[in-house]
């Protein structure tokens, strides 16, 4: 029976995806910005698992099976307005999916802006970005991962965090590429989306931060390629935010792709199911392919 045991343990091990793991980007004594609190996270599981009051931020690590890895590695900013987190929805499903085809994912549970818990609460979300894309390139070799293939994805308002990443980089942190769903781009009244920009800037921002924190306004030729997603009569965060960005890109003559649906609204995830919308996940497996040659 031995054997038969150890035969059955190798099938399994060689079939098994999404193992994941939880790290955090910080010692819990010396996280940057952070005050001391008495506020706890906030975990609410209904419709989908939403995360709000995050005070130790991690990333949860999704390694696919070893021989069908493509050395791809992506870096998913679940959504939320800046005020939680959608972290299965727009999160772990995302992961799962991405190791099914052979991408290593970590899914980001970043601090959102608050003043209770930080002395600059709008820097937060995207210093724990650049922490995270740092350790994964750190321990690319150990996760078997290529460290020129690493990638920030983002929806809604994790669309803009990632926006932000891939437009205010520092010299190490600086993504290979970007994928953006449904993002919130800009800060400006008339396009963004109330909530997050509230949340990040506050209800009376400044109009350098204004300025600061529209990425479409960010745009440079060191600006990685870009694949953006949305739909038409998108009500919460219209479609005008991946339109401009689309055209920054375009200016900057960086590699971008872009698809827009005609219906769908917002915070559609996967779209499993959805006729007009589920091939989105396809589009974005062939724009990665591309990227390899």
């Amino acid at each position: 029976m031995k054997p038969i045991f150890a035969l059955l343990f190798l099938i399994t091990a060689n079939h098994t995806y999404s193992q994941s793991m939880k790290i955090n980007l910080w010692p819990a004594e010396n996280i940057p910005l952070s005050i001391k609190n008495n506020l706890q996270e906030q975990v609410e599981s209904t419709d989908i698992v939403r995360i709000g009051k995050v005070q130790i931020p991690q990333i949860e690590v999704y390694i696919p099976n070893k021989r069908s890895a493509t050395g791809q590695a992506v870096i998913i900013c679940p959504g939320g307005g800046y005020r939680i987190l959608a972290y299965d929805w727009e999160g772990t499903d995302i992961a799962k999916f991405l190791n099914a085809k052979g991408i290593t994912a970590f899914v980001l549970k970043y601090r959102l802006p608050d003043s209770l818990s930080s002395t600059a609460p709008e820097q937060v979300p995207l210093i724990d970005a650049k922490q995270a894309i740092r350790i994964v390139r750190a321990r690319a070799a150990e996760w078997n991962i290529l460290p020129n293939k690493i990638g920030i994805m983002g929806f809604s308002a994790g669309g803009h965090l990632a926006s932000t990443l891939s437009t205010h980089f520092d010299e190490d942190t600086r993504p290979d590429f970007s994928i953006l769903i449904y993002p919130v781009i800009s800060m400006e009244k008339n396009i963004t989306h109330s909530g997050s920009r509230n949340n990040l800037i506050g209800n009376q921002p400044a109009n350098a931060m204004i300025k600061l924190y529209s990425n479409e306004l960010q745009v440079t030729t060191n600006t990685p390629p870009t694949f953006l997603i949305h739909a038409t009569d998108d009500d919460a965060v219209p479609v005008e935010n991946s339109l401009l960005y689309y055209q920054a890109l375009k200016k900057y003559k960086v590699p971008a792709e872009m698809h827009i649906y005609p219906a769908g609204g917002h915070g559609f995830g996967l779209a499993n199911g959805n006729n007009s919308l589920q091939s989105w996940s396809n589009l974005l497996i062939e724009w990665m392919r591309g990227l390899n040659k």
